[in-house]
């Protein structure tokens, strides 16, 4: 069974070797979909009955792990000098360096490998993070799917 859960939240970056608008700082709604397997929870008097995971388990946990910490932030490569110092010389500004430029494609990695710990099968039901969808806008968007992701750098 595979179950999804859609979360959204608004950060700023830029791709600093892009040679088109996307050089310019600016700013996303994101919407990130997690797709997690596993099989149906059967155990009798649980909560999570007829459940592979509860969504607001999905949703609480991702929050923690990523979420509130890339919502309103700015996402900037650290090789983009000029504007990892701007941002550090601003007095309690909420930023978040990666070691990639912050395309969707990167992001939606990175946002994998941040998720895939933070899902713990806890009923044996063989929970696995199996996708990110990661949308930059409504109509562009990166996938990270488990057969993928192992086969590429963890950015």
């Amino acid at each position: 069974m595979l179950i999804t859960r859609r979360l959204e939240f608004d950060a700023g970056h830029r791709i600093s070797t892009h040679n088109s608008q996307c050089r310019h700082l600016h700013g996303h709604r994101y919407v990130i979909e997690i797709t997690l397997s596993g099989n149906i929870i059967s155990d009798e008097g649980v909560a999570e009955q007829g459940m592979v995971m509860d969504f607001s388990e999905i949703k609480r946990i991702a929050k923690d792990v990523l979420v509130d910490k890339w919502d309103h932030a700015f996402l900037a490569y650290a090789g983009d000098t000029l504007v990892v110092e701007f941002l550090q010389s601003l007095k309690d500004h909420k930023t978040v360096i990666l070691d990639t430029q912050p395309t969707a494609e990167n992001l939606a990695i990175k946002a994998f490998h941040i998720l895939d710990v933070a899902f713990q099968d806890t009923y044996g039901n063989r929970l696995a993070l199996e996708q990110v969808r990661l949308y930059e806008t409504p109509n562009c968007w990166a996938d990270a799917r488990r057969e993928t992701v192992n086969n590429t750098n963890n950015p």
